[in-house]
């Protein structure tokens, strides 16, 4: 799990995320439910509604420029998810 968090600090300080930029960045339901639309649940199949056991994530962060667009997202496990979280809140400070 270490490794996995070194590795996406690298990534966003040779993308020149901003760390402030990093918290305050902010998704759009519209574009989560075009997402959705697009790309059933890896679980259940639906296009709508909750998809247990997955997240939607944006596959280049907000904060390092990426487009709030179904095309910069992908389903992501809650277990990644969870590692992900605890990058994201220690990047903010809290």
């Amino acid at each position: 799990m270490r490794r996995y968090i070194v590795f996406i600090l690298i990534v966003m300080l040779l993308a020149g995320c901003s760390v402030d930029a990093f918290c305050k960045a902010h998704r759009s339901e519209a574009a989560k439910n075009a997402f959705k639309k697009q790309n059933p649940c890896p679980s259940n199949g639906n296009n709508h509604g909750r998809c247990p056991g997955y997240i939607i994530d944006h596959i280049v962060p907000l904060a390092c420029g990426g487009a709030d667009d179904p095309s910069n997202m992908q389903w992501q496990t809650v277990q990644y998810a969870k590692i992900k979280d605890s990058f994201e809140l220690s990047m903010c400070g809290k």
